[in-house]
């Protein structure tokens, strides 16, 4: 195979329809908007939702619950993910943010138990669970609430 022999898949790539263009191209004159009404316009049509003046369903529904302003989001690291440190390493949140095992340390770390520590590490966040922090000091390393 060469580069000019390159085609893409039988039928991958469709024309677009150019509306308004003639009478042959079956699209021409109101451009398949019919004759006049809302949607015939520009910028017509009417908001998503809308059912004609009825009550739309997203009102018809009750509301549940609430948001709590107040709510502390943590970024959440498990052991397994710690093994990529060396051992001795002090893991911060900063850390784990510059090696990119967290995008974003929102209301800080919590470093939770799922998987094996092989490694002793300093680890220093915000939160740890209780099998996280037992199995960091059993691992020989050290924790360290921020």
């Amino acid at each position: 195979m060469k580069l000019h022999e390159l085609k893409p898949a039988e039928g991958s790539r469709k024309t677009r329809n150019r509306v308004g263009r003639g009478i042959g191209s079956g699209n021409g004159k109101t451009a398949g908007k019919g004759h006049k009404g809302q949607n015939a316009r520009s910028g017509g049509g009417v908001r998503p939702g809308f059912e004609g003046g009825q009550t739309p369903l997203f009102q018809r529904l009750p509301k549940r619950g609430f948001t709590n302003i107040n709510r502390k989001d943590f970024a959440i690291v498990n052991l397994e993910t710690l093994n990529r440190f060396e051992d001795g390493t002090e893991v911060t949140p900063e850390l784990l943010l510059e090696t990119g095992v967290v995008s974003n340390v929102k209301s800080g770390v919590k470093i939770l138990g799922n998987g094996q520590l092989e490694r002793k590490l300093t680890v220093k966040a915000n939160k740890f669970s209780a099998s996280a922090k037992e199995a960091i000091e059993t691992a020989g390393g050290s924790v360290e609430v921020i």
